[in-house]
C-alpha cells in the first residue's frame, strides 16, 4: 500500500473521530443522559440479532446506489437521476410481478433485470441531452429525478392501485417472487448476495477491465483521455449507463426483498446517501460495502438511541456532514500527506542507492 492510499485511509478515518466528537458534545447538550445516549448509539445496533439484522438489511440498497455513483463519479459524471433509477427499478420490478404469470424461479430475475434496464434509460437522458445539447447534467438529473416520482405516483394511483387496500399501495407481490429470508429472525434476504457481487462486479470493472481504465482516465483528465484516442463521449455515457442499471437492479432488489407492495410516492434519499458513500469509499467499489454498513449502523444507533434517551436522529445527519466535509477538504491535513510522500520518496532512493 503505497503512502496516498494510507494517508486517504488515516484521513477519512480520522474526519469519523472528529465527526463523532463533535456529535458527542452536542449529545452532552441536548440530553440529560448523554452517556446512555452514547451507548446506544455505540453498541445499541449490537444488542440483539434483530437489531443487527436491521443493519444488514438497510445497507443492500445502500450498496447498490453507492457501487452506481461510484462508476459514474469514476467517469467525473455528475449524474444524480440514481434517485429515479432506483425509483423506477422499484416501479418496474412490481409492475411485471404483479402482471406477469412467469415461474417462481425465474419471475424475480426478469423483475430485477428490467429494473436495471428501465434504471439506465433514467440516467441515459440527461447524458444524452448533455452529448446533444450541452445542457448541465446536474440540473437536468436533478428535474429527471422529479419527473420518475411523479410519474411512478400516476402508475401506482391508476394501473397498480389496489382499491381493496385502505392506503394508495399496489396490488401484492406474489409470494414467489419475493426474495427469501436467508438468516432466521431478521429480514435479510437474498439481495446482500446480489449486492456484495455487484460490489466486486463494479471493482472488476472499474479496475481490472480496459473499459474501466479508460472511464478512470476520462474521470482525471478528459483532454489527455481525448488525445491518447479515448472516446470521451462513449466512455461517459457508457459509465452513466451502467451506474443507471446499478441503481435500477438495486431498486428492484430492495422492493422484491423489504416489500410486498409498491408504495413509494416520494423521494427516498437514496441518490444522496450514495454520494455519501462514494465519498467516503473514495469512489472504490469494493470498499462501498464497508462505508454501507458504517452509515447503516450509524442510523440504527440514532434510532435507538432515540428511544433510550430522547436525543432526535438528525444528530447523525449532522455526522454525516462533518464526516462528508473533512473527507473532501483536499487540503484538511495536506501537511501531513506532503510529509508522508517525501519520507516514502526518500526510502525509496536510499533502497536504489543500496542496491547500486
Amino acid at each position: 500500500m503505497n503512502s496516498t492510499k494510507k494517508f486517504d485511509i488515516f484521513r477519512t478515518v480520522l474526519s469519523i473521530g472528529i465527526a463523532l466528537l463533535i456529535s458527542f458534545i452536542i449529545i452532552f447538550l441536548t440530553t440529560n443522559e448523554p452517556l446512555k445516549a452514547i451507548a446506544e448509539l455505540l453498541i445499541g445496533p449490537l444488542k440483539t440479532t434483530r437489531r443487527i439484522g436491521n443493519v444488514i438489511e438497510a445497507m443492500i440498497p445502500l450498496i447498490f446506489t453507492g457501487v452506481g455513483i461510484s462508476i459514474m463519479f469514476a467517469a467525473n459524471q455528475i449524474n444524480l437521476a440514481g434517485e429515479g433509477s432506483f425509483h423506477i427499478g422499484g416501479l418496474v420490478a412490481t409492475y411485471i410481478a404483479v402482471n406477469t404469470f412467469l415461474p417462481g424461479a425465474i419471475s424475480p430475475l426478469v423483475c430485477i433485470l428490467m429494473a436495471g434496464f428501465f434504471g439506465s434509460i433514467i440516467t441515459a437522458v440527461p447524458a444524452v441531452m448533455k452529448i446533444k445539447t450541452d445542457s448541465d447534467v446536474l440540473v437536468s438529473s436533478l428535474m429527471m429525478n422529479y419527473v420518475v416520482t411523479f410519474f411512478a405516483s400516476y402508475i401506482l394511483s391508476y394501473f397498480l392501485r389496489d382499491p381493496s387496500a385502505g392506503a394508495v399501495v399496489s396490488y401484492a407481490i406474489p409470494e414467489g417472487t419475493q426474495l427469501n429470508s436467508i438468516i432466521p429472525g431478521t429480514r435479510i434476504h437474498f439481495g446482500l448476495i446480489i449486492a456484495l457481487a455487484v460490489a466486486v462486479f463494479g471493482y472488476i470493472f472499474l479496475y481490472k477491465t480496459k473499459l474501466g481504465y479508460e472511464i478512470r482516465v476520462t474521470g482525471e483528465n478528459a483532454n489527455f483521455a481525448r488525445y491518447s484516442g479515448i472516446n470521451v463521449l462513449k466512455v461517459s455515457l457508457i459509465s452513466q449507463l451502467v451506474g443507471g442499471f446499478i441503481f435500477g437492479i438495486g431498486g428492484g432488489v430492495e422492493m422484491l426483498g423489504m416489500y410486498n407492495r409498491f408504495s413509494w410516492t416520494s423521494s427516498l434519499g437514496y441518490g444522496w446517501d450514495a454520494i455519501i458513500i462514494t465519498t467516503l469509499a473514495r469512489k472504490n467499489p469494493l470498499y462501498v460495502p464497508f462505508a454501507a454498513f458504517f452509515l447503516a449502523y450509524l442510523r440504527v444507533g440514532a434510532s435507538k438511541m432515540s428511544i433510550a434517551a430522547n436525543v432526535p436522529t438528525e444528530i447523525v445527519t449532522v455526522t454525516q456532514g462533518i464526516i462528508i466535509l473533512l473527507v473532501v477538504a483536499e487540503q484538511f491535513l495536506s501537511k501531513y500527506k506532503h510529509k508522508m510522500v517525501a519520507k516514502e520518496a526518500k526510502a525509496t532512493l536510499n533502497n536504489v542507492k543500496e542496491a547500486e
